[in-house]
């Protein structure tokens, strides 16, 4: 997982050299997006790790579950919502455990029994 937020930075390198006017809007815009006040940072990114499950993103899953991670979120929330998204997106979803369950487990550390 680690490898695909090498491919996130990469991209976004590349797109900020290549079109840095597009590029920077889109992260503005992303930037604005996360900075209202009524959820906080945890929640926003387990949110995120929904979405990005129900996307079937690989690179979004491994990004998310990072910053998830960094804000707070537990191992068992951030597969909760995972679940979330299986539960509105289905089968394809549940597939998309695989890479969720790889980042948790990367970024978080093992299950605790």
């Amino acid at each position: 997982m680690r490898d695909r937020l090498k491919d996130v930075a990469a991209l976004t390198e590349r797109l900020e050299r290549d079109y840095p006017t597009e590029t920077r809007a889109f992260l503005g815009f992303l930037q604005k997006a996360e900075a209202g006040r009524a959820i906080d940072l945890r929640m926003k990114e387990l949110i995120n790790v929904a979405l990005a499950v129900a996307a079937q993103c690989e690179w979004c899953i491994a990004f998310h579950v990072e910053q998830a991670v960094a804000a707070g979120a537990t191992r068992d929330e951030i597969v909760e919502a995972g679940f979330m998204a299986v539960i509105m997106h289905g089968g394809p979803a549940y597939m998309y455990m695989t890479p969720l369950l790889e980042a948790v487990d990367e970024f978080a550390g093992p299950a605790q029994d």
